[in-house]
Parts: C-alpha cells; structure tokens; sequence
C-alpha cells in the first residue's frame, strides 16, 4: 500500500520507518525544512518507559494551585486564560474526578512503555544511528521522607507488570551518580533501572535518512492543509509546498502524527481531537566537567527539572506552562532550571552559555496518546502523546503499524482509542 504519513517529528518518523518495514510504500510530509524540528527538538532527552503516567493525575490536583504562584512551581497559567486553555483545565479536573480512571491509564501506558523499550532495542540493532543514545536508568530524587513513601507505591507497580526498579537510599544515589555533590535536599530515590536516555531530534533526523534510504519519500517544507473524503474513505492529501504550490497525492491510507495540529486535520471529518499545547522548556549546554555531570538522567522533584547526559552535553529540561502557542522564553524560567540543576551538579557546565528551547508537547486532557482507527476505515492515528512521546514512539509506531496490516496489537488499544473523547 501506498500510506502518508503526516508530520516528521519522532512519532512520524519511526511510524513511517516501522509501515517501510513491513514493504509499504511511505510518504512523509512535514512542514519543516528536516525532521524532528518541533516538538522532538529540545525535549527532556529521557526515554522514561518505566516512569509514564496520566496527565489527569488525581494526586496533583490539590497541588496544582500552589504550584501556579509559586516563583519556582513546576506549573504556570497564563492569565487570563484563553477559552481553549478553560476548556483543557475543565476536561483535565473531569478526568482526574473520574473514579479508578488514572489507574487503568497509568497501566495501559506502562505496557505501552514496555513494548516500546523492545521496538527501541531491535531498531537501535537495525540501524547504525549517532543520536547519543543510552539506556542506563533513570532516578527520581526524593527531597522529602513524604516523596520516598510515595515511590513506595510505584516500585510495587512495577514489580507488579516487570519493570526493573529499586527504592535507593541517599549513599545508593551518589554512589550511582558520583558527580551529583550538590546540598539538594535529598532523602533516596527510585531507580528505573532500564530506561534511556538519548537526543531525540539527531535521531528523528537519523532515522529520517536512513528511511529516506530504504525508499521512503519525505517531503519537508509541505504543509498539509486538507484531506479529501467520502463517507468511508480518505480518498487524497492536499498539500502545499515553500513555493505555495498545492496538489493532491492520493494513498491507500494516511496516518496522522501532527503533534499539536493534527485536531485541525481530524475536524473537517466529524472527529474532534482536544489535544492541547502544553508548554516546556529546556536548555542543552557543552559540559566543561564530565565527572562532575550525570551519568543518566536524573530527576530533580524540588524542582520538578530533568538533567540528562547526552555525550559531552548537558540537557535540562522543566516546567508545565499553559500558554497556548506562545514562544516567548521567559528568564525566570531558565533561572529555575539552572538553580535545580546547580544544586545537585555544581561545576558540570557554564549554564549561561546555554542553548535555549520552548517547545508545545500534544497533550490529552485524560493523558494517553491518541493511537488507532479514525472516522474513516483507512485513517489512522498516532498523536498526542503529551510528554512522552520520545519515550512510545517507537511502540506506539508499531502498534499502528499491526493494526493497518490486520494484525493483533501488542498492546491493547482501548485506552487509547480515538472516538474516548465523544463519549
């Protein structure tokens, strides 16, 4: 078949690379000039499979409001806020009341997390791909006796569904991460023992070649502004290219991984996607003292800031902002970042000198991607994968995968089907 794949951030890319696979025919377009230019670019760099939860997370309700006006809270609003931004907040406290919700969810995408980690390790065997990658755990710092109780509960999950964890004590930490000398408040951590780490935009630009390679078609500076229907199915594509050309590919099938955008392409078909731009912000800076940086990712939570290693560079990454589509980089923002990361790696990096990044990750307001059949019999989806989708992208791509083939998923998709928000 021949399949267009809509959008060329990690998502697209490794669902283009995973249908080339299986001998279809592929067709990318991406409205950028390369792959991975958007959300992919400047994320958190942590492939988290053990660590993935709900957005709609009940036990951060009370907390949310706190976080909102405090200097350095994890979680900022901006006020007034937009009737777009309203409504995600309304649907997200709906989602969070519902009784036994965010259990189910957390579960479907832990197991979505464990099939990705697979797809990852066959992929990196497959290819020859230079993006800094490495899966030597993950820790979530515990600044309080009150956060290492509550790991308590997650290890216990994880052990439930296989997923290699240990509850640390503080010598355990440093032990495990000897550059982290800083007077953070420390009291233990929770070790995910087999996640990953890894630059998400050099590989989406990696795996963008070698798929380009294979015979996969990407055509980038080409926005997608229509798709063409009948009642059962998506007969063409109308894009337009940098010179504001359009014309209308035809396709056997389309699978839309348009991050933020791909609401505006589901609208026109009677399905309406309520995914939201939820804003972050990160810096990735040269390390001037390796031994003095992390060896994995480590995960601040006084701070609520990721630093992750990748090579000789430094990634830190924080905050959940609703803004909308607004790009501004605020100072207080990066402040905040660098004082978690100089409080658990002093002399890692001259932070100054940083590069900076705000991007918008595709969130749901119940949290779980978006992955499955659309309103038409040969539309399809993967997107919304909000914070994570780095670290499912490569399951999340084979799953739609099997199901465009007729196939059993691996993973039971009802948590993440399409039509959940109609009902």
């Amino acid at each position: 078949m021949h399949i267009i794949v809509i959008g060329g951030g990690v998502v697209g890319m490794t669902t283009a690379y995973e249908l080339n696979r299986r001998g279809h025919q592929v067709t990318v377009l991406e409205r950028h000039g390369i792959a991975g230019n958007e959300t992919s670019k400047g994320n958190a760099a942590q492939r988290s499979y053990g660590v993935v939860y709900p957005w709609a997370d009940p036990a951060m309700v009370l907390k949310a409001l706190p976080w909102i006006f405090k200097r350095d809270g994890p979680l900022k609003l901006r006020v007034p806020p937009s009737v777009e931004t309203f409504r995600f907040v309304i649907a997200s406290l709906r989602y969070a009341r519902s009784p036994g919700l965010f259990g189910l969810n957390k579960r479907a995408m832990l197991r979505l997390g464990i099939h990705s980690r697979k797809r990852f390790l066959a992929l990196e065997q497959e290819l020859d791909l230079n993006f800094d990658g490495d899966h030597k755990g993950l820790l979530h710092l515990a600044s309080t006796p009150e956060a290492l109780e509550g790991y308590r509960q997650t290890h216990q999950l994880l052990n439930e569904l296989g997923i290699a964890s240990r509850l640390l004590t503080p010598e355990q930490v440093r032990e495990a991460e000897p550059g982290m000398t800083g007077n953070g408040p420390l009291f233990g951590a929770l070790s995910y023992d087999t996640d990953g780490t890894g630059d998400c935009h050099l590989f989406s630009r990696d795996l963008a070649q070698a798929c380009e390679s294979r015979g996969v078609s990407l055509r980038y500076n080409t926005e997608t502004e229509d798709l063409l229907s009948d009642d059962n199915r998506v007969t063409g594509v109308v894009a337009r290219n940098k010179d504001g050309k359009a014309e209308t590919l035809e396709a056997d099938a389309v699978v839309i991984c348009a991050g933020c955008w791909s609401g505006q392409l589901t609208r026109q078909l009677g399905l309406k996607l309520p995914i939201y731009p939820v804003k972050g912000y990160s810096f990735t800076v040269p390390l001037a003292d390796p031994e003095k940086a992390p060896v994995s990712t480590v995960h601040d939570d006084n701070y609520k800031v990721v630093s992750t290693r990748l090579g000789d560079r430094l990634r830190a990454s924080g905050f959940v902002e609703l803004a909308d589509f607004n790009r501004d980089i605020p100072k207080a923002r990066l402040a905040t970042i660098r004082k978690s990361v100089e409080s658990r790696f002093p002399g890692c990096a001259d932070l100054m000198a940083a590069e900076t990044w705000t991007g918008f990750r595709p969130m749901t307001p119940d949290g779980p991607p978006i992955i499955g059949r659309g309103p038409r019999e040969n539309l399809f989806l993967n997107t919304g994968h909000g914070t994570f989708g780095w670290t499912l992208s490569a399951g999340s791509a084979d799953v739609v995968a099997q199901l465009i083939d007729g196939e059993e998923t691996s993973v039971c998709l009802d948590a993440f089907r399409p039509g959940r928000f109609a009902e």
